[in-house]
C-alpha cells in the first residue's frame, strides 16, 4: 500500500513474490564436501551418552556418505529410488536428441525446440487444443519413463490428456502411453510418468488429445529416460545447504555453514531407502531427545511435497530401529519418513525443527547407527532436501508455566518475511497494552521486519543484533514508528554508527525472549539485557572488561540527540513517523555509573540521530539504563520515567513486569498439554495482549492522574520543537496500534470473555479518536488508516452484546451509526456511502467491492442487535429510544442484501456493477482467482460462506442444508495452487501459504475465512468441523522453538485468539452475536478463569489427537446437544463436560442444535429495497423543484424545496407497500428538514397520515437516516412527505424501502 488510499485493498508489499519456488529438473548442483568414505575405523560416541552433528568441517564427519543400509547378507532390496546425480531425469536420452518438430509452434518465441531446452523457463506453445510434438533421436531408443513440465502462465493451456507413441520411420505411429485427466497443479511443475508398452523406437511423439479449454496448448519441458535409472539408493552428502528459501538465509546450514544433502528420484509407485551417515554408541536413557532440523525443498514444484516423506531413523545394536518403534514427534506425529510426509507437518521451503522422546521407546537401546530414511507411497517422484544439527541429548527440564511468561517465547512468528509469513512478528519486550515495546533488532535500518529469526545472519550464519530499540510496529505491512536505539559497544569511542559494523552476533541458545525480560550474551562476552514498565524500561549492559560505551542511533535521520555529560543525560526526539500520522517521540534516559566521554557518530541513521556515551563502569563493568519516552514531551518522558521506574533497580522493574503479564496470562491453566502446546498457549495470550496500545500518558501525579495524549487525529496545535510536541494535546485514553479487519472476528470476543473490564477501556479508548476526530479508525497506527469495511461497528456491538459497558455506549453507537451512513475520505469510515447505501452494495468501482460489501452487511448486522438491545434496555421517553427501534429495523434489513450479491450462475458471491450486473459471467468468472479488485486478500472460495451471521439464508441460497454442506465439502476438496490473480507481481504471500496449508481452500492464514469449518454446524454436520480445525490445530502452529509457530501472518492477536480460540473449543462464529460455536478442545482438561469473575472449567474426556470427535456434551451436569452456548452461559461459570470419540456422532446434528441465523426458514432473504426508480412510479415536487436529484440513487446530487412548498410526492405506477422510508441530509448546514408528515394515498387527493416526526435532526453532512411509519401503512399507489418548518429543505436522496 503505498499511499492511504481505499480504492486498494491489498497490503503494503504483500504482492512480493517469491523467486525461487522452482526447482528445475536439469538445473539441480549439489556442492558437497569431499566424501568420507566408506565406513570408518570407528564410531563417534560421546561421554554421558550424548552425540550432535551439523556437518561443520570441525565437527564429527560422516561415516558414509550416499550409502544404502542393506539386509541381511548385505542383500539391497529394491527400493523404487536411485540417487540423484545432479542433472535430469535418470536415464535422460535428451543429449541424444536429433530434432524436434511440432505440427503447430507459436514463433518465434515458442517454438517446438523451447520443449526440449533445458530450461523450464521457456515452452512450446501451439495454436492448438490438439497439437503433436515430434522428438527425434540419434538412434533407436527404449524410452521407459517421461517427464513432463508445465509452462510458466496459462494454467488453462495444460495438457490435460495425451498419448505417448513411438516410431521406426516417423510414418507409422504405435502408442505406448496413454494420459486422461491429468492435471497440473503449479506452474514449473514436473510430473513423471511411466511407458506402459515401451520398445526401441528412434522417434517419439506427444500427441495432446485435451488441454484445460483454451485454443492453444502450452508445455514448458518434455524429457524422456530410459533404463532402470541406475542402482538403488539414495544421495546423501555434505553442501552448503539450501540455495533458496522464502525465509532462510542460503547456502548455509540451519546452524552452521553446512548441512547434510538429500535427494533422489523416486521411480516407482512407492518408494523406499534409508542411508547411513553415522556409526555411533550411544546408551539411550530414560531422558534422551532426537532431534534434528530438516529443510525439506519444493522440487519440481509438486503438490504432493515428496521430500516431506523423510525422517531421521536409528538402528540399535539389537537389530531393531526407531522408525518400528512407534515413536513420535513433539506434535505426536508418527517419527517414520512416511508419517512424517502422511502428517504433512513438515514445511517446504523451510527448515522444520523435529524433536522425539527418544527414551520413551527405546531406553535400555544403544544407538549403533544413524540414517536418513525415505519412504513415499505417492510416486513417482523427485525428491530432496537438508538435514542439520542432528542430537542425541538428555532432555531439558520441563517448564510447568508456574510463571506462565516464562512460558512465552516471544521469537515466535520471526523466522518470516515478505515472501512468507510464518507469523511475521518481533519479540517485543513490553507490559500488557503498553505504550512501548523494547525489542532486539537484527536490521536497524528499517521500519519492516525489524528482527529475524535468520533471514539477516552473518556470513558464518550466526544472528547478529544491531540494536535495541524503542518500537511501535504493529505489523511490517503498517510499519514501525516512533523509534529510536541503542547498541553497546566494546570500544570506548567508537568512530562509526554503521550497523554493521556496531552489529554483535550471538547464538540463539544464549538469548532469553520473554514478555518481561529480553536478554542475550554475544559472542564478545558483552550481555545486553532489558526488562518494561508502560512508558519505560531499564536496560543493563555488563561488559566483559576493557572498553565499554552505548551508540545511539535511529532507523533514519528524522530526529536529534542531545548527550548532556554534566548531568548524565541523554535526551532526544523522533520523527519516524510510518505511513500514518505519528506524532513526536521524545526520549529521556539516565544512567547509573558517571559518564567519561561523548561523541557526535555518522554511519547509521545519520548525524543528527547519532552518538555515543562512555562510562566508567568501575570494578562491576556493569551499566544501568533507565529510559522513557513520551508523545508530549522530554518534560513529560522524565515524568514518566520518574513514575514507573524512579530509584527501582533492574531486577525490581523486572518482577513488576513479570507479575503483571503472570496476572494476563493466568485467565487460562490447562491440563494435558504438552510442552509445545503450553508455549503456544501462553505465546498466543501474549501476542493477544500486546495490542492494542495505549497511547495517553499521566501527566499529573501516581496520586492524582490526568491522562493526555499528543493527537494523531486532529489539526496540530504548531510545530514541533525538539523538547515538545506540535500536536493538538487531548485529556483521554485513546487506544491504537489496531487493525479490526483482522481481529474482529477472534480477538475482540475473547478479550470480552477473559479481560470484559478492560475490553470495555480499550473500546472507550477507540471511541475516544471519534470524539476527537470524527472517526473510528479502522486501522490505526496510530493515525487513520483505511481498509476493507468497518469492522470496529460490529466489534463494538459485539463486546456489548456480550455485556461489556465500561465505554461510553452511545458514543460508539453513535460513531457506528455514521460509519455506515455518512460519506468519508476513503481512509475513515466506508467508501462509495453515498452510493452503496442506495445500491444495496459496494459497486465494482471500489476496489474488492465484493469483500467490503460483505463486510460491511455484517457491521450492519452489528448495528441492527445493537440497536435492538439499546431499545431493548430504554425507557420510550428516552429521545433516542424511536431512533434505536427505526435503525434496529433498517440495519437487519440491510445486513439481508447479501443476497444482492451472490450470482446464482457462478454460485459465488461477486462483485456488481452500478447498472445491477455482475462484474463476471459465468463463462469468465474463476472462484480461485485472487482479485484484488474484487476481494481482500482471497478468492471466490475464501468469501463463499460470508455470511456467518446469517448460515440459515446461505443454505437457502445454496439450495438448502445438504446445497450447503455440498459446498462446504467442495471447498475443503478443492487445493489451493497459488498460481490464479495477486498482486501486480503475481502471488503473493498469503496464496503461498493457504497452499502449503494444504487444507483446501481454507486459507485460514488469512483472516477472512477462519470460520468456515464451523459452518458445518448450520448443516448438522459439527464433526467435519471438529476434523478440519484439529488437523489444523496439530500441524500448523509448529516451529515456536525456531522462530516459527503461526501458519501465516499473526496479525495483531488476531491468528493468536484463532488459535486460543479453538484450543479452547469456543469459537465466536457470529460477531454481532453473543455465542460461541462449541469445538473440539486442544486440551484435557482447561479452566478460564476471567478477570474479576467466575471460572469454567472445560473437560474434554478421553482426548487425544484421535479421539477429536465430541459425543456427547454436558453443561453442569445437564445434557446438551445444541453447537453454541451463550456468552451468559460461560461467564457464569461452572463446568462443562464433553465425551470424545474417534468416530463422529450424532452430537448436534439436528437442525435445533444449529446456531441462530439472521432469517428463519427456507426461503432465501428478501431484504426491502428502494421502490422508487425508473419505470416505477412519477416524482413531484412542491415549486419549481426538479425531484429528480433525489431518486438517483447517490447522494452526491440534491435538490431544495423551497419554504412552503415542501411537499415531496411519488406515484407508483402500482400500489406498494412501505416498510420504511429513508431521508438523507444535504451537503451543506441549514436545510436539514426537522418535522414533517408521512401521509398515502390511493387516489392522490384523500391522504391519511402514517407518520410525523417532530425535532428530528441530521448529526453530519449527507447522512442517512431510516424511518418507520408508526401505523402500518398497506399498499398505496400514492405517498407525500410534507416538510414543515417555515425554511426551506435540502436533501440529497429520498428512499421508500419495500418489498
Amino acid at each position: 500500500m503505498s499511499a492511504p488510499v481505499r480504492r486498494s485493498r491489498s497490503r503494503p508489499f504483500r504482492s512480493r513474490r517469491w523467486p525461487a519456488a522452482v526447482a528445475v529438473l536439469t538445473g539441480m548442483v549439489l556442492a558437497v564436501l569431499p566424501a568420507a568414505g566408506a565406513q570408518a575405523a570407528s564410531g563417534h560416541g560421546a561421554d554421558g551418552g550424548t552425540f550432535s552433528s551439523s556437518f561443520e568441517p570441525s565437527g564429527p564427519a560422516p561415516n558414509w556418505q550416499s550409502t544404502p543400509e542393506t539386509g541381511p547378507g548385505g542383500h539391497l532390496p529394491d527400493s523404487g529410488v536411485v540417487p540423484d546425480s545432479g542433472g535430469a531425469l535418470p536415464g535422460s536420452v535428451m543429449a541424444s536428441v536429433a530434432s524436434v518438430t511440432a505440427g503447430s509452434e507459436v514463433l518465434p518465441d515458442h517454438g517446438a525446440t523451447r520443449a526440449a531446452d533445458g530450461d523450464a523457463g521457456t515452452s512450446w506453445q501451439a495454436d492448438s487444443r490438439t497439437p503433436a510434438l515430434t522428438v527425434t533421436l540419434g538412434g533407436a531408443t527404449r524410452v521407459t519413463r517421461y517427464a513432463m513440465t508445465s509452462a510458466g502462465d496459462s494454467p488453462t493451456q495444460d495438457p490435460t490428456s495425451w498419448a505417448l507413441q513411438g516410431s521406426d520411420d516417423g510414418q507409422s505411429w504405435h502408442t505406448l502411453d496413454s494420459e486422461g485427466g491429468q492435471d497440473f497443479a503449479q506452474r514449473g511443475q514436473t510430473r513423471i510418468f511411466t511407458v506402459r508398452r515401451a520398445g526401441d523406437y528412434s522417434s517419439y511423439r506427444l500427441a495432446v488429445s485435451a488441454n484445460h479449454g483454451d485454443s492453444r496448448t502450452q508445455l514448458a519441458e518434455l524429457v524422456l529416460a530410459a533404463g532402470d535409472g541406475g542402482p538403488a539408493g539414495m544421495t546423501t552428502a555434505v553442501g552448503s545447504g539450501p540455495a533458496s528459501g522464502p525465509t532462510i538465509k542460503p547456502n548455509v546450514g540451519f546452524t552452521g555453514t553446512h548441512a547434510l544433502k538429500y535427494a533422489g528420484w523416486q521411480l516407482a509407485g512407492h518408494g523406499s531407502v534409508a542411508d547411513k551417515v553415522y556409526q555411533v554408541s550411544i546408551p539411550v536413557r530414560r531422558d534422551t531427545r532426537l532431534s534434528y532440523a530438516i529443510f525439506p525443498e519444493r522440487t519440481g514444484n509438486d503438490l504432493a511435497y515428496p521430500s516431506t516423506y523423510v525422517s531421521v531413523d536409528l538402528a540399535f545394536s539389537d537389530g531393531t530401529y526407531l522408525s518400528r518403534l512407534g515413536a513420535t514427534d513433539q506434535y505426536g506425529k508418527a517419527l517414520t519418513a512416511a508419517g512424517q510426509g502422511a502428517a504433512k507437518v513438515l514445511h517446504a521451503g523451510q527448515w522444520n525443527a523435529v524433536d522425539a522422546d527418544l527414551g520413551a521407546v527405546a531406553a535400555g537401546r544403544t544407538v549403533t547407527r544413524i540414517l536418513v530414511d525415505y519412504d513415499n507411497p505417492g510416486g513417482p517422484a523427485h525428491f530432496s532436501g537438508w538435514l542439520d544439527d542432528i542430537a542425541l541429548r538428555p532432555a531439558p527440564a520441563a517448564n510447568t508455566c508456574a510463571h506462565p511468561s516464562t512460558c512465552v517465547v516471544t521469537t515466535r512468528g520471526t523466522d518470516s518475511s515478505g515472501d512468507y509469513s510464518r507469523g511475521n512478528n518481533f519479540p517485543a519486550t513490553a507490559v500488557p497494552h503498553g505504550f512501548n515495546f523494547w525489542t532486539p533488532e537484527t536490521n536497524a535500518g528499517t521500519t519492516s521486519s525489524i528482527y529475524t529469526y535468520q533471514q539477516d545472519n552473518n556470513a558464518a550464519n550466526e544472528p547478529v543484533i544491531q540494536a535495541f530499540g524503542v518500537s511501535h510496529e504493529p505489523s511490517i505491512w503498517v510499519q514501525d514508528h516512533q523509534t529510536f536505539q541503542v547498541m553497546p559497544s566494546a570500544s570506548g569511542a567508537p568512530t562509526t554508527a554503521d550497523r554493521a559494523t556496531r552489529g554483535l552476533a550471538f547464538s540463539h541458545d544464549h538469548e532469553t525472549a520473554q514478555p518481561d525480560y529480553y536478554g542475550v550474551t554475544f559472542d564478545n562476552g558483552i550481555r545486553a539485557e532489558m526488562t518494561p514498565t508502560d512508558h519505560a524500561a531499564e536496560m543493563r549492559f555488563t561488559f566483559p572488561g576493557g572498553d565499554d560505551s552505548l551508540i545511539f542511533d535511529n532507523v533514519n535521520d528524522n530526529g536529534g540527540l542531545t548527550v548532556d555529560k554534566a548531568t548524565g543525560t541523554v535526551t532526544g526526539y523522533s520523527d519516524v513517523a510510518g505511513f500514518w500520522g505519528a506524532p513526536r517521540m521524545f526520549v529521556y534516559a539516565t544512567f547509573d555509573r558517571p559518564m567519561t566521554g561523548s561523541g557526535s557518530l555518522t554511519g547509521g541513521g545519520g548525524p543528527d540521530v547519532g552518538g555515543y556515551t562512555a562510562f566508567d563502569l568501575g570494578g562491576g563493568h556493569q551499566l544501568t539504563m533507565r529510559i522513557a519516552t513520551s508523545f508530549i514531551s522530554v518534560d513529560q518522558a522524565r515524568r514518566n520515567l520518574e513514575q514507573e521506574v524512579g530509584q527501582r533497580d533492574f531486577d525490581a522493574v523486572h518482577a513488576a513486569a513479570r507479575a503483571a503479564w503472570d496476572k494476563a496470562l493466568g485467565v487460562v491453566t490447562v491440563r494435558g498439554a504438552s510442552q509445545d502446546q503450553l508455549t503456544s498457549l501462553y505465546s498466543s495470550l501474549y501476542r493477544l495482549n500486546l495490542y492494542p496500545n495505549e497511547l495517553y500518558e499521566n501527566t499529573g501525579t501516581t496520586a492524582k492522574p490526568d491522562d493526555k495524549y499528543a493527537s494523531p487525529y486532529s489539526a496540530s496545535a504548531g510545530p514541533s520543537s525538539p523538547v515538545a510536541t506540535g500536536a493538538a494535546v487531548k485529556s483521554g485514553q485513546p487506544y491504537a496500534n489496531e487493525g479490526f479487519w483482522d481481529t474482529y472476528r477472534t480477538a475482540w470476543p475473547l478479550d470480552s470473555l477473559l479481560y470484559p473490564q478492560l475490553t470495555g477501556k480499550m473500546i472507550d479508548g477507540f471511541v475516544q479518536q471519534y470524539r476527537d476526530g470524527g472517526w473510528i479508525g479502522q486501522w490505526t497506527a496510530p493515525g487513520y488508516l483505511g481498509f476493507s469495511g468497518t469492522n470496529s461497528d460490529v466489534a463494538i456491538a459485539d463486546a456489548y452484546l456480550r455485556g461489556v459497558t465500561d465505554f461510553d455506549v452511545r458514543d460508539a453507537y453513535e460513531a457506528a451509526v455514521k460509519d455506515a451512513t455518512v460519506p468519508s475520505s476513503g481512509i475513515t469510515g466506508r467508501p462509495d456511502v453515498q452510493e452503496s447505501t442506495f445500491l444495496g452494495y459496494t459497486p465494482q468501482t471500489s476496489g474488492s467491492s465484493a469483500s467490503v460489501s460483505l463486510e460491511d452487511y455484517l457491521a450492519d448486522y452489528g448495528i441492527a442487535q445493537m440497536s435492538q438491545k439499546l431499545a431493548s434496555t430504554t425507557p420510550a421517553s428516552d429521545p433516542h429510544h424511536r431512533e434505536y427501534v427505526d435503525n434496529a429495523r433498517y440495519f437487519n434489513d440491510r445486513a439481508q442484501h447479501y443476497v444482492d450479491l451472490f450470482d446464482p450462475s457462478t454460485g459465488f458471491f461477486q462483485p456488481k456493477n452500478a447498472d445491477g450486473t455482475f462484474e463476471h459471467g459465468a463463462s469468465t468468472y474463476n472462484p480461485l482467482d485472487w482479485n484484488a479488485t474484487d476481494y481482500t486478500e482471497g478468492d471466490g472460495w475464501t468469501y463463499a460462506f460470508a455470511v456467518p451471521e446469517d448460515g440459515n439464508g446461505l443454505a437457502n441460497l445454496y439450495g438448502g442444508r445438504s446445497g450447503l454442506a455440498d459446498k462446504l465439502d467442495q471447498f475443503f476438496a478443492t487445493p489451493e495452487t497459488a498460481q490464479y490473480g495477486g498482486g501486480i507481481f503475481g502471488p503473493y504471500h498469503e496464496m503461498f501459504e493457504s497452499r502449503d496449508d494444504r487444507i483446501g481452500q481454507w486459507a485460514f492464514n488469512d483472516q477472512p475465512s477462519m470460520d468456515v469449518p464451523y459452518m458445518y454446524d448450520y448443516v448438522g454436520q459439527p464433526a467435519k468441523a471438529e476434523q478440519h480445525v484439529r488437523d489444523a490445530m496439530s500441524r500448523l502452529f509448529t516451529g515456536s522453538t525456531i522462530g516459527q509457530g503461526y501458519p501465516g501472518d499473526e496479525d495483531n492477536g488476531s491468528m493468536s485468539a484463532f488459535y486460543l480460540d479453538n484450543a479452547l473449543g469456543l469459537y465466536p462464529l457470529q460477531s454481532g452475536s453473543p455465542t460461541f460455536a462449541v469445538g473440539s478442545p486442544l486440551y484435557d482438561q482447561v479452566t478460564l478463569h476471567p478477570a474479576g469473575g467466575r471460572p469454567l472449567t472445560i473437560t474434554a474426556h478421553g482426548n487425544s489427537g484421535s479421539n477429536i470427535y465430541i459425543q456427547s456434551m454436558t453443561v453442569d451436569g445437564h445434557a446438551y446437544d445444541k453447537t453454541y452456548l451463550e456468552h451468559a452461559d460461560l461467564t457464569r461459570g461452572g463446568r462443562i463436560d464433553l465425551r470424545m470419540g474417534s468416530h463422529p456422532s450424532g452430537w448436534g446434528t439436528a437442525p435445533a442444535d444449529a446456531p441462530p441465523s439472521l432469517t428463519t426458514g427456507s426461503a432465501v432473504a428478501d431484504p426491502p429495497s428502494d421502490l422508487t426508480g425508473p419505470g416505477k412510479g412519477t416524482a413531484t415536487a412542491g415549486g419549481t423543484t426538479a425531484p429528480a436529484a433525489l431518486f438517483d440513487d447517490t447522494s452526491s446530487t440534491e435538490a431544495t424545496l423551497a419554504a412552503g412548498a415542501g411537499a415531496l410526492e411519488y406515484h407508483f405506477d402500482q400500489p406498494q407497500a412501505l416498510d420504511q422510508y429513508t431521508l438523507t441530509s444535504g451537503a451543506g448546514t441549514g436545510g436539514d428538514p426537522s418535522a414533517w408528515t408521512l401521509s398515502v394515498s390511493d387516489d392522490g387527493t384523500r391522504w391519511t397520515t402514517v407518520d410525523r416526526r417532530s425535532g428530528e435532526g441530521f448529526d453530519w453532512r449527507q447522512q442517512t437516516r431510516a424511518f418507520s411509519p408508526s401505523t402500518p401503512t398497506g399498499s398505496h399507489a400514492y405517498y407525500r412527505i410534507d416538510f414543515t418548518g417555515g425554511t426551506a429543505t435540502t436533501l440529497s436522496e429520498v428512499e421508500l424501502l419495500g418489498r
